[in-house]
């Protein structure tokens, strides 16, 4: 039991609520029985109209049985005057150490009004009482049956605020006693026990007998057994041995397996390509873990709004085992996007750019996009192909046909490329730890390097003819795709490339990527720092073509910068390109609710030897403002270049979703 005591510091009172009337009278004088005032003290012991005296044998006031939460004898007020202005504090003493009080402090009213008026002392005992109430619940719970729980008041006003203090006495710890569980097949006791996972002398905690319950129905699920029937389990708490039985009934019923899949209604998928998303073959053990995997496949797609997948029970076989086919049935989602962008940029100038998708033109999931820039320094003209789980799920097959015209400061160029890949890519849903990504490219371009000039002002065009087979591969252990906090990032691309310009030659362009990401003040402040690495080697600089060397500068790169404005120049100031690239970068990521503040500094280097060189770096920094949204943080970042060349602009402003890196 608990009790909650309301009083002084100094002496702890017990103040019976009592009726000031309540003395005993002394007794009349004797009348005569025929006298009027007789008659007149007769009428009224039997009038209904007149008021029953006090009884002098009872001292206290009738209490109210009909009042909410009518007081408890052992809870007491200090008889005494309130203030005027009733104000307390509220200290929650030993009670601070126990798991349930943070629970107590989200829940209890002394707690959440403390350092506000309070009506009056009798307010203040209703939430004492309330307290005493909720903080018993609270530790029955975590296995105390038995405490005593004291609330005490200082009404000795320091600061104009009363002292409301409350400690507490858990007592003995309950612990589970005898389990009983009675199964329909003693064959798959074992099972049982082991998803139900109860010991005996375990203390008796609320959560894990719950979550051991909850454990039990999903494990039976993912066990082949998805249509067990579990009754709620029976506990009986036996206060003398301060124990808890547990009796629980379960009737497994057959052992499933999966069947075959059927599609319902108009087919957006074939129920071949549904096996090739899903994780399991008919014959394999039901698991409700890959329902709902093949349920977000599905969705993932882009081409279903809604998915459901209803298991049907097949005839028994020769086994014992019972095959459940899938009856699923989908709603198509929008299949076609039409979509525009319209930018400009002090460094880029102009920019327009549309495209049209159709996310199942080449079925199934054959995703085709044709996409048209306009702008100032680039005019391009594109279609994608993009096959997703082609012939296995998670592979994609990716093809490019396009044409472009490039102005930049370090070359010009118009090209005609195609290419095709097949990779693993990550997504939103599912982050994968490995990804790779390879295939074969062929360009033919047409491009101008102005660092090669043959008079003032004038570069002539070369031809290239190029074949490349590049391959890369990822590891991400990050816990998020746009908005990482901890682990980090490791991956890197190699790309032999043959070049015909004046005769054949080769050269292999490659590069290392990493970031990593340490979380401090609760993931409030997350510190990410991320390095790149680059080499071209096989040719010298002035035979690569000029689109195909390394470049940095920019959002992505060094803030501060624009595109290609790290590394070396001309005598004109236009970028040379180069065979060896290094950047790195450093960001203190620091939160407070949905707004971020990060500052930053970058740094990069550009060299034409093709191992990079610790000298003449670059450094860019600046302040970035994250919003932080449901799909991930917008990002503005302000940057200031700290080591400017000539045409360099004094602030840069990017504007992005996710972070730099």
């Amino acid at each position: 039991m608990y009790r909650a005591l309301i009083g002084t510091s100094f002496t702890a009172i017990a103040l019976i609520l009592s009726s000031p009337g309540a003395a005993q009278q002394p007794a009349a004088p004797a009348q005569d029985s025929d006298t009027p005032d007789q008659t007149r003290l007769d009428e009224q012991r039997t009038s209904p109209r007149v008021p029953l005296p006090e009884l002098p044998e009872i001292e206290d006031e009738w209490k109210d049985l009909f009042a909410e939460d009518a007081a408890e004898d052992d809870v007491a007020l200090d008889a005494q005057d309130a203030p005027v202005d009733l104000r307390y504090e509220f200290e929650l003493g030993p009670i601070s150490r126990l798991k349930s009080a943070d629970a107590f402090k989200s829940l209890s009213a002394l707690y959440a009004e403390r350092g506000k008026v309070v009506p009056s002392l009798a307010e203040l005992q209703r939430r004492a009482r309330t307290d005493s109430e909720l903080l018993a619940r609270l530790l029955r719970a975590e296995g105390y049956y038995d405490p005593e729980i004291v609330i005490e008041v200082d009404p000795t006003a320091r600061d104009g605020l009363l002292l409301v203090t409350a400690t507490v006495d858990t007592g003995p710890r309950y612990a589970l006693g005898d389990i009983q569980i009675t199964v329909d097949n003693e064959a798959d006791r074992a099972l049982v026990e082991q998803k139900l996972a109860l010991e005996e002398k375990q203390p008796l905690v609320a959560d894990d007998i719950n979550g051991a319950f909850d454990r039990l129905r999903l494990g039976l699920g993912e066990s082949g057994f998805p249509f067990a029937d579990v009754e709620n389990p029976d506990i009986v708490v036996d206060h003398d041995t301060r124990t808890a039985s547990y009796a629980l009934n379960v009737k497994l019923g057959d052992n499933s397996r999966f069947g075959q899949i059927q599609v319902d209604g108009d087919p957006l998928f074939s129920a071949k390509h549904l096996g090739r998303l899903a994780r399991f073959k008919p014959g394999d053990v039901y698991d409700t873990r890959e329902i709902e995997d093949l349920r977000r496949a599905l969705i993932a797609t882009g081409l279903v709004s809604t998915a459901s997948i209803t298991p049907r029970r097949g005839e028994a076989q020769a086994d014992g085992t019972v095959p459940v086919d899938l009856i699923v049935t989908l709603t198509p989602a929008p299949q076609r996007t039409l979509a525009g962008q319209l930018g400009y940029s002090t460094t880029d100038g102009f920019r327009i750019e549309a495209s049209w998708q159709h996310r199942n033109l080449v079925r199934p999931q054959g995703q085709v996009t044709f996409r048209g820039v306009l702008g100032t320094e680039e005019q391009r003209l594109s279609a994608d192909l993009r096959r997703s789980n082609w012939k296995q799920r998670d592979r994609t097959l990716a093809a490019r046909v396009e044409a472009s015209v490039e102005d930049r400061d370090a070359y010009y160029a118009r090209t005609l490329g195609l290419g095709a890949f097949i990779e693993r890519e990550t997504n939103l849903i599912w982050q994968k730890a490995w990804t790779y990504r390879f295939g074969a490219e062929l360009q033919a371009s047409e491009e101008r390097d102005r660092s090669l000039k043959i008079a003032p002002g004038f570069a002539p065009l070369r031809t290239f003819i190029i074949a490349a087979a590049p391959v890369q591969i990822a590891y991400d252990g990050t816990d998020d795709l746009l908005d990482p906090k901890r682990g980090f990032r490791l991956g890197g691309w190699a790309s032999p490339e043959a070049s015909f310009q004046d005769g054949f030659f080769g050269y292999t362009r490659a590069q290392i990527d990493g970031s990593a990401y340490l979380p401090m003040m609760d993931d409030n402040l997350i510190f990410a720092g991320r390095a790149r690495i680059g080499t071209i080697f096989g040719a010298t600089r002035a035979r690569i073509a000029p689109s195909r060397r390394f470049y940095s500068g920019g959002g992505g790169s060094v803030r501060g910068y624009g595109y290609q404005d790290v590394g070396p120049q001309d005598d004109e100031g236009d970028p040379l390109g180069g065979r060896s690239l290094m950047e790195f970068s450093l960001e203190a990521r620091y939160r407070f609710g949905n707004i971020g503040v990060v500052p930053f500094i970058d740094a990069g280097q550009i060299d034409t030897r093709p191992y990079p060189r610790f000298r003449d770096l670059q450094f860019g920094a600046g302040i970035g403002v994250r919003y932080y949204t449901n799909f991930g943080p917008v990002r503005i970042d302000v940057a200031t270049p700290l080591n400017r060349q000539q045409g360099d602009s004094r602030v840069a402003v990017y504007v992005s979703i996710g972070q730099a890196f």
